[in-house]
């Protein structure tokens, strides 16, 4: 069974680890703790801002391929909407609810392996939650068909959030992190999955989308949960105890002890 706690090791990557070669390379460094060579950062950021500057968009929102979708980005561009923002940002939610749905499968498999029950969490809520995500996903998909649009395009948005959850898929999928660790990456993808859910709905109420609404207040209500139990059992996983409503559950056990856990 693998370690869930951190431990003490061989850690050299700090200097208090060779004082002698420390006090060697600073002791040429001014009271003032100024750089000893001469130069700034300036170019660097000289040259971001040229790469700024010439630098094209990344990618675009695709035109209509149905009639329908020239019909319905037509009558929005009528009345003064911006349709192709409300596409990207569909986009953007499919992309990462397929991520959601990756990030969880990961992490059923670690749960499974390190057989960790320092937390409350069991096999069946995450499943729950994993169904839920692929749930929203295909919403998604529904959703961005209704308006005539291609699920299977990538967005600008879709792409960006495709690369800002490849962090969070790595430390899930790396076998050497820890329950607490993981959930620590799955905790990020639900508050950012909030935030987002909660976006798409003023927009969708931006753009008449009733039905898109009904159903986006439906998945964030569901995120929300996510969110509180993912935070739940990350507190739980690096306390190495389960907790209830604010109380532990050794203490709880221990106040009846007809009820302690086996």
């Amino acid at each position: 069974m693998k370690e869930q706690n951190p431990s003490m090791g061989m850690n050299r990557t700090g200097v208090q680890m060779s004082p002698l070669d420390s006090m060697e390379m600073t002791k040429d460094v001014p009271p003032s703790m100024m750089p000893s060579t001469p130069g700034d950062e300036s170019a660097l950021a000289e040259m971001r801002g040229r790469y700024i500057a010439e630098a094209d968009a990344i990618g675009s929102v695709p035109l209509p391929g149905t009639m329908k979708g020239a019909l319905t980005t037509g009558v929005q561009m009528l009345t003064g909407k911006e349709p192709q923002i409300l596409i990207d940002k569909l986009g953007e939610r499919l992309a990462f609810e397929r991520t959601g749905t990756r990030l969880y499968d990961a992490l059923i498999v670690k749960f499974t392996t390190l057989e960790d029950n320092t937390t409350s969490m069991t096999l069946a809520d995450l499943q729950q939650i994993r169904a839920d995500e692929a749930r929203h996903f295909a919403i998604l998909v529904e959703a961005i068909k209704s308006i005539g649009g291609d699920p299977t395009s990538q967005t600008p948005c879709a792409d960006v959030a495709g690369v800002e959850s490849m962090g969070l898929m790595q430390v899930v999928s790396d076998p050497r992190t820890t329950m607490a660790q993981a959930l620590h990456a799955v905790l990020v993808a639900e508050m950012t999955d909030n935030v987002g859910w909660d976006m798409l709905i003023a927009l969708a109420e931006d753009h008449g989308q009733s039905t898109m609404v009904t159903d986006f207040s439906l998945a964030l209500t569901e995120e929300q949960t996510h969110l509180q139990r993912v935070q739940r059992w990350m507190e739980e996983a690096t306390l190495g105890r389960a907790i209830s409503d604010g109380v532990q559950v050794d203490d709880m056990a221990d106040a009846n002890p007809s009820q302690q856990l086996h």
